[in-house]
């Protein structure tokens, strides 16, 4: 409270008991003790009302104390149950949430993780994933804070995301190893690497890496089969120095369509775990080949990006021409590239303009934007001699063909000339300019398509450096070279283009959820949401039909199927009221990834509690961790002020206060007489 407020307050106090004194003493000859009962009431009720009245602000200080926080993280995988280890899990958290010492020094807060981290509900040991890493680097994030010591029970073994072991954790690990620790000898597929596509009557390449653990010499048979046809067979030595072998083999592709085939290792004498003695693994067979001619003014980096992405899938060859040397017929080629368009390239622009070919131009600071103007090709650009950086902004509404997003906003900026851009016909853009930070209705790279002509137009030089920022991103080329061939396969495709597309993977393993998207359009091939999709799912081996519908999620069709039996399906996609239909078959492999550990891994919980300043225990050792969090000084509890502030007036009981002494000052007076 201010001065001025105490002041008021103490004038308050004086004119009350002025009113009161001049009312009731004042003059009076009454010697009894009424008269100063009535003063006292009348003076304390009026001080009060006159407090009310000023509203003065109260100012409290409230005392908190706040418990450290420990965090229980609990591995929530199928590999605890294949460990048989779900009852010692929930035992474990049962002593420590219910521990006295425990409970008194700490704040509890129960997590558990598969592939996600999310807040403990209740513990089913059904995930079909472990992501140990990311689950510790939430939970860091939830925390950052404050100090919270993490207890980690699991088996350690993770089936996805970065090693572990060599996080730095802000709060200390104390891992609890729960399952088997005991090593075995075991014998397993960890991998096996596969293109997704092949030409028909071409070879494809296999390559299958094999994992020993034991301390003898081995030789064990390795065999590949498809539809139970044994096609090829090796036998393969291991020993105590020779834990890992590489195989690579070459395979026809005869037939056309989706293929599979499964790789099996022989088992060990008393080998305990054998689910990880056999893998599957599909490859589609294509019977077609896609030529691409990029015809160019310059020599850039780009274009050798380009011709490494394209030709990642050998299904599609680029061929590189120098815009002088071009001499041939570009029915030749089911796409050209026109990389930087010049004056020069008036010859090749009627040959596309008068076959009507699809074709992508891509434009930089070499480009004659006049001569494009000129040529009526779509697009134009009111170009100034100066360049700029562009931005990439991704349009998750973009429908034209199934593109994801592969942090596209973070990749570095492309090059081209500055101007205004104006795009003649319906587009659909795919990436929005961002200039110096600043978001703009700008196409970046955007597409045409009108009478079954498609056109591309990537509007800045310097895509080499997506792809190198790819890679440093993901440690691999893989999400940028898939997002050029979408665009290859989309603009290189004379095929109408479909209202109905279906997203959907060819294997899955055991267990697993699955994942379908599908995207449905109208007759104008815009995004359609009034539609109700389902999907009709049939066991080829018991001819069990299974029907799910499909939810609209943002701007796609998506279900989810858990708990799919091992075997063979095939789908059926369709919308209701419409003849519309996609199908396809995909398989569920007996391959369940949580089961190819035959020990838990204290060898890594043990170097992630070291490196976090923790300490490892076992699941039998779960009362000397409680020990050692109770005994240590590093976590203990914090007292806390907050000083708030509340008007007077808020105090409704106050006003009930004044109303009652008023009441008992006249029934005072009435009963006395002197009313």
């Amino acid at each position: 409270m201010t001065s001025f407020t105490y002041f008021l307050i103490a004038l308050a106090l004086i004119f009350s008991a002025i009113i009161a004194f001049m009312q009731y003493l004042y003059k009076v000859n009454d010697r009894t003790t009424i008269p100063k009962i009535l003063f006292f009431l009348k003076a304390l009720s009026l001080f009060l009302l006159l407090i009310l009245l000023i509203n003065p602000k109260i100012e409290r200080t409230k005392i908190t104390n706040e418990k450290p926080i420990l965090s229980l993280l609990i591995d929530n995988s199928s590999s605890i149950t294949y460990f048989q280890e779900g009852e010692h899990v929930k035992e474990l958290i049962n002593k420590l949430e219910n521990n006295a010492a425990l409970t008194n020094k700490f704040s509890i807060e129960k997590f558990s993780f598969g592939e996600n981290l999310t807040v403990l509900d209740s513990l089913n040991f059904n995930d079909v994933n472990t992501d140990i890493s990311r689950s510790i680097q939430e939970l860091n994030e939830l925390q950052k804070n404050i100090k919270a010591p993490i207890v980690l029970i699991t088996d350690g073994n993770q089936t996805k995301g970065l090693d572990y072991s060599f996080i730095k954790s802000k709060q200390a690990i104390y891992p609890i190893v729960v399952g088997d620790t005991t090593k075995y000898e075991d014998l397993s597929i960890s991998q096996v690497n596969v293109n997704k596509y092949s030409y028909i009557n071409n070879k494809f390449p296999v390559e299958i890496i094999l994992n020993y653990f034991g301390e003898n010499n081995i030789n064990s048979p390795i065999a590949i089969s498809k539809n139970g046809k044994r096609l090829f067979r090796k036998n393969v030595n291991f020993s105590k120095t020779k834990r890992s072998v590489t195989l690579q083999t070459e395979f026809e592709s005869i037939s056309e369509g989706l293929q599979y085939y499964t790789v099996s290792i022989g088992k060990l004498n008393n080998e305990k775990n054998i689910s990880n003695n056999s893998k599957s693994f599909s490859i589609e067979v294509i019977n077609e080949q896609t030529k691409i001619a990029l015809i160019t003014s310059t020599i850039h980096p780009d274009i050798g990006a380009l011709k490494k992405a394209i030709e990642t899938s050998k299904q599609r060859s680029l061929e590189i021409i120098p815009i002088d040397k071009f001499k041939g017929d570009i029915k030749d080629y089911q796409l050209v590239i026109l990389y930087q368009p010049t004056n020069q390239f008036v010859s090749l622009l009627n040959q596309l303009k008068d076959s009507e070919s699809n074709f992508w131009l891509i434009s930089g600071s070499k480009t004659n934007w006049n001569f494009i103007n000129r040529n009526n090709l779509g697009i134009s650009k009111n170009a100034i001699n100066q360049t700029e950086n562009f931005g990439a902004i991704f349009n998750d509404g973009f429908l034209t063909f199934l593109q994801e997003d592969i942090n596209f906003n973070n990749l570095p900026p492309l090059t081209d000339k500055f101007g205004d851009i104006t795009v003649l016909g319906e587009k659909q853009t795919l990436i929005y300019q961002n200039i110096n930070g600043v978001a703009t209705n700008q196409p970046l790279f955007t597409f045409l398509e009108n009478n079954n002509v498609k056109k591309g137009f990537l509007l800045g030089e310097g895509i080499w450096k997506w792809r190198a920022a790819s890679f440093l991103n993901t440690n691999s080329f893989e999400e940028f070279d898939n997002f050029i061939g979408n665009i290859v396969q989309y603009l290189a495709s004379n095929k109408k283009r479909n209202r109905l597309e279906v997203n959907i993977e060819s294997i899955y393993p055991s267990n697993s959820r699955i994942k379908i998207a599908a995207f449905y359009t109208d007759k104008n091939y815009r995004f359609d949401d009034r539609a109700n999709l389902e999907i009709k799912i049939k066991n080829t081996q018991n001819q069990e039909v299974t029907t799910f519908p499909f939810s609209l999620i943002n701007n796609s069709y998506q279900a989810e199927i858990d708990n799919l039996p091992s075997g063979d399906y095939t789908y059926d996609v369709s919308v209701s009221n419409q003849k519309i239909k996609r199908s396809g078959r995909f398989k569920v492999s007996e391959f369940q990834i949580e089961q190819q550990f035959t020990n838990a891994n204290d060898k890594k919980l043990k170097k992630l509690a070291s490196n976090s300043k923790g300490k490892l225990f076992y699941k039998d050792k779960a009362d000397n961790l409680i020990e050692d969090l109770v005994q240590d000084e590093g976590y203990y509890t914090i007292q806390k002020s907050k000083k708030t502030e509340e008007n007077l007036i808020n105090w409704k009981w106050l006003l009930f206060i004044i109303v009652g002494l008023f009441s008992v000052e006249w029934f005072i007076r009435k009963y006395h007489g002197k009313i």
